[in-house]
């Protein structure tokens, strides 16, 4: 295992670390030694969270080493200042689920670090209780509290066993464990599971919990941590502000509120109940009956606010909730003791439903929360950062039929900093934030209202031949893409955005994404593609769905696990080639989820997911940061509401480009369509690493020109991994086509002359009979070529020919088919032919046969078309005697004049093949029958047509029709693709030819899709 001495500290990393991970570690270290905080995005498959546990618990065995093994059971009863004191500084790492936390255990499995850890969980993940583990929220925590009591009659089993089990079990947690682990512990030994992690917390070096383990206040006091220079980790920190917020706002609805004064009034009848059956004055209904009281006027006030407009409701600054509760005469005083009879309310309640297993839990607990966010601190001074809203809406259809209006009080936090700064007042020594989309840093720092003197935007550790990312402005048929407020509702809009994604269907093997900007435009769209088309063509939803199967996001989370299931189904239908995920930005689908490799091959992107400008929490956000950006404090930097608002939808738009191009041999494509993504200042606020690699397109048909080569290499697009798997697949790289076989073992025959190897094994030609004429030019007029530099060669000079000589033939590059492509390239440097004898012979090949009419564009010869600069360096005649081709069916003699690049002489290049059934017999190379002139006009057309790089990709994909490296379909899709554009259509065409009978209904197909395409792309 490779260690690497970063800033002084030795690490241990399992892998030989990429530069970028090296910086990535440095940045951290550098962090945790000069204890301030770090903004560290790096992309997803750059091995981030391997780095961040490696470093990190690297710096703390530094300080000491790890708690493993250790434990006293006067811990368990100490408070943190006396158990804890001295000891090196706790790491808390926390993400945002326990699915993501799982995973990073994993990783910390993989490195050679032990520490002391545990995984911290809610009752709901751990319980084992037969029954209390059906129980959810604050009815299952209520229930196990009760049973834990030991004057309880129905005893927990579970909870007495904790304290041994963890006094005689030292070792536990030394080797890391995840929520699963600790749960079979508990079902195997006897202790709960929660508890056990609860006393494992207080001693360990590393502890992992979701992000509302160190966000929420209450659960934060939960620990039995020392904060005093402690570590707090912050995973897939991009939605932190937003969770910060949230946390410290909340939204009292008409309805909450009723059930709150219903179950008062409940806890009234029960205590009254209760004194009447059996004397039990635990419980004073007095106390039950003033809480419904101002439940009932709070509901009454709420009521009586005025609203003038249902769009923006009621506003006021957030120090109003106050005045508004003063008028209940709840202040900081009253508030704890309405708290307390809260609290005994909903122990009331609980011990009345003890038989529901079912139980949602006291509503009656919202309302005490509320009141500790109002009157936390015992001050008002957070108030500022707030706004009290109240929104009038129709609740159901029966509040619309009688009239009534439902309305929702809301005390709003517009400072996510409020939580972050607790942190800075507990001593905390770092607080590492970190993710693959965390751009703009500039903005997330601002919001947090943190200094952040270390940061990072770390690259990528892909090359530049694994993504493909471009602005797409225009459609198929010209029609610009903006799904702005304006244009989104055309039907012209949504037309064009169809046949796009009918394209990129098409295009893109596998697994597609598409993400929308809202769930209101996915709608609209799929209902008109559903719905666009006439009775002589399909529907633009048809002809999706003839590429690629549909799996459309669902707005109920209940519902999501099944959409993925049914994803990763279609994925694996080989009927069709691949599936497409609909989904919208700022969704499930858009969140933490995996579309590695095939799963995700290409995400689009509609548009500019911006929120809605005139909902009240946008509207009320932005004009708290203008306000605050007018009013600038000095040193202090704010955010003004149009940058927070434009910055939060180009977040969302990383966010969902981060699904695609997983890990280091991932490859895939990242498409934008939205002309406003080909302004630069929208481009400046894309991740840093996708930068580079965007370009805008100004044409639909150059996309889908580069888009289809970009997949159609897409076996060369992983370096690493193709050389790992060389032995067992083809090289289908360009570079590949013109590989030539060196030199081994030559030996000398009888007759004196060398022989050679030239690297071409003609084996089954009957099996490439279904190319025609093509493959049989190929093989007999572009073997001379081939010829390794190491041959000897006699050169013999000819007359000067005149340049525009159209009867002058250059060579044309090798075809390779051969069936040693299969093999690595060791076997194929010992490849060798075997030599036998035969007698030199001449035949001269008549240039006369290779003449066309140079007024044809589809017969011109090449050395009409290609300059100086194409024809060979050297001019030889090659003379070779005893060449055996294995496999070899005729015989090919060859005499062709080539022009001398520097001194325009022409050279004879003798050629000589042996027939193995008549040895005396020797057949000449013109190509004499109609088959043979096609392909050689073909091909001179083709390397007319397409670039030298195009053309070795024609080679490549050659080479796996006759090797069946590649099958027949995505052959020739790749084939039209390369042949796609209005100034190659005529090589569509002629390729028909020469495609066997049984795929020419599959190749019609694609030459219809490509027309079309053409077509459109004409109309532009």
């Amino acid at each position: 295992m490779p260690t690497y001495r970063i800033r002084g500290i030795d690490v241990d990393f399992p892998f030989e670390a990429y530069d970028c991970q090296l910086v990535y570690m440095e940045k951290v270290i550098e962090a945790l030694q000069t204890r301030c905080n770090a903004l560290l995005e790096s992309p997803t498959g750059t091995g981030k969270t391997l780095c961040l546990l490696c470093a990190t618990l690297a710096w703390r065995k530094s300080l000491g080493a790890f708690s493993t093994g250790k434990f006293s059971a006067s811990q368990s009863e100490e408070g943190p200042s006396q158990s804890q004191s001295g000891r090196p500084p706790t790491i808390v790492y926390t993400s945002r689920t326990h699915s993501q936390l799982r995973q990073v255990v994993q990783e910390l499995r993989r490195s050679s670090y032990r520490p002391k850890m545990v995984v911290l969980g809610s009752r709901e993940q751990l319980c084992i209780h037969d029954e209390v583990s059906l129980l959810r929220g604050k009815a299952q925590t209520n229930a196990c509290r009760f049973l834990c009591k030991k004057r309880s009659k129905r005893y927990c089993t579970h909870f007495p066993p904790v304290a041994d089990y963890v006094k005689n079990n030292r070792h536990i947690g030394d080797e890391p464990l995840d929520i699963e682990d600790l749960v079979n512990i508990g079902k195997r030994f006897g202790p709960c599971p929660y508890y056990v992690s609860r006393e494992l917390h207080k001693v360990a070096d590393i502890v992992f919990a979701p992000y509302n383990y160190l966000i929420d206040r209450d659960n934060r006091k939960s620990l039995n941590l020392v904060w005093e220079n402690s570590i707090l980790i912050f995973d897939e920190a991009h939605n932190l502000e937003s969770i910060c917020a949230d946390a410290a706002s909340f939204d009292l609805s008409s309805g909450l509120l009723t059930a709150c004064i219903s179950e008062a009034k409940s806890c009234v009848d029960l205590a009254i109940a209760r004194r009447e059956e059996s004397n039990d004055k635990s419980r004073n209904p007095d106390d039950f009956a003033i809480l419904r009281a101002l439940l009932l006027k709070l509901q009454k006030r709420i009521a009586q606010v005025p609203i003038e407009s249902k769009e923006l409701g009621f506003t006021k600054p957030g120090p109003y909730i106050y005045e508004l509760l003063a008028d209940l005469n709840i202040t900081h005083e009253t508030s704890s003791k309405l708290i307390d009879i809260i609290e005994e309310a909903a122990q009331l309640l609980e011990e009345d439903k003890k038989q529901d297993t079912k139980g949602s839990g006291c509503r009656l607990e919202s309302i005490s929360n509320i009141l500790k966010t109002i009157f936390r601190d015992g001050n008002n001074g957070h108030a500022d950062c707030y706004r009290v809203h109240i929104q009038e809406a129709e609740e159901n259809a029966t509040d619309i039929f009688i009239g009534k209006r439902s309305r929702t009080l809301s005390w709003w936090c517009f400072n996510p900093g409020i939580a972050m700064q607790e942190f800075s007042k507990l001593g905390v020594g770092s607080i590492v934030l970190t993710s693959g989309t965390l751009s703009p840093l500039d903005s997330f720092a601002q919001e947090l209202k943190l200094d952040f003197p270390v940061r990072l935007e770390n690259p990528h550790v892909i090359s530049s031949n694994q993504i493909w990312a471009g602005v797409v402005p225009v459609g198929p048929s010209g029609r610009s893409f903006n799904s702005s407020y304006r244009n989104r509702d055309s039907p012209e809009y949504k037309q064009e955005l169809g046949n796009a994604i009918v394209n990129f269907a098409r295009i893109v093997p596998d697994g597609l994404l598409v993400f929308f900007p809202s769930y209101y435009l996915l709608d609209q769209c799929i209902s008109c593609w559903k719905n666009m088309g006439n009775a002589s063509s399909n529907t633009i939803w048809e002809r999706i769905c003839k590429f690629k199967k549909p799996v459309i996001e669902p707005r109920q989370s209940s519902l999501f696990p099944l959409a993925i299931e049914d994803y990763l189904t279609k994925l694996k239908d080989t009927s069709t080639s691949g599936a497409v995920f609909f989904a919208v930005c700022r969704g499930k689908v858009s969140e933490g989820l995996d579309f590695a490799d095939h799963a995700g091959r290409a995400v689009v992107i509609t548009g500019m997911p911006f929120a809605t400008r005139m909902d009240p929490k946008v509207h009320l956000k932005r004009e708290y940061l203008d306000a605050q950006a007018l009013s600038p404090r000095e040193g202090c930097k704010f955010l003004t509401g149009e940058d927070w608002y434009n910055q939060q939808a180009s977040r969302a738009v990383n966010q969902a480009v981060g699904r695609v191009i997983r890990h280091r041999h991932d490859y895939g494509a990242i498409i934008f369509c939205d002309e406003r993504f080909a302004h630069p200042n929208r481009q400046s606020q894309v991740s840093l690493w996708i930068q580079p690699h965007i370009k805008c397109h100004t044409k639909f048909g150059d996309v889908v020109f580069t888009l289809t080569r970009f997949f159609r290499d897409g076996g060369s697009h992983c370096p690493a991994k193709q050389e790992q798997d060389d032995h067992e697949n083809m090289d289908l790289s360009s570079s590949a086509a013109n590989k030539s076989v060196p030199e081994e073992s030559i030996k000398e025959s009888s007759s004196g002359s060398t022989p050679f190897s030239l690297g071409l094994e003609l084996c089954g030609l009957a099996e490439m009979r279904f190319m025609g004429g093509l493959v049989k030019f190929l093989l007999k007029i572009l073997i001379p070529k081939r010829l390794p530099s190491g041959s000897k060669r006699e050169i013999k000079t000819a007359q000067p020919l005149d340049k525009s000589n159209p009867e002058l033939i250059p060579a044309l590059d090798v075809i390779d088919l051969t069936d040693d492509l299969l093999l690595d390239s060791q076997q194929r440097k010992k490849q060798q032919f075997a030599s036998c004898s035969m007698k030199k012979c001449k035949v001269p090949l008549k240039l006369d046969a290779l003449q066309h009419d140079a007024s044809s564009n589809d017969y011109a010869s090449d050395a009409q078309r290609l300059g100086p600069s194409d024809l060979p360096s050297t001019v030889t005649s090659v003379k070779h005697e005893n060449l055996q081709i294995s496999g070899a069916r005729s015989v090919l003699n060859a005499k062709v004049h080539l022009l001398h690049k520097d001194e325009s002489r022409a050279v004879e290049v003798d050629a000589k093949f042996p027939d193995h059934k008549s040895k005396g017999v020797h057949s000449s190379a013109e190509p004499r029958d109609a088959e043979e002139k096609k392909g050689s006009a073909f091909l001179i057309q083709v390397k007319e047509k397409l670039s030298p790089a195009e053309y070795k990709e024609f080679v490549g994909f050659m080479k796996a029709m006759k090797s069946q490296a590649m099958k027949i379909g995505n052959v020739l899709q790749s084939i039209v693709g390369l042949f796609s554009g209005p100034e190659r259509l005529p090589l569509l065409e002629r390729f028909k030819e020469y495609v066997p009978a049984k795929y020419q209904s599959l190749y019609e197909q694609y030459l219809v899709t490509s027309k079309d395409m053409s077509n459109n792309n004409q109309r532009n």
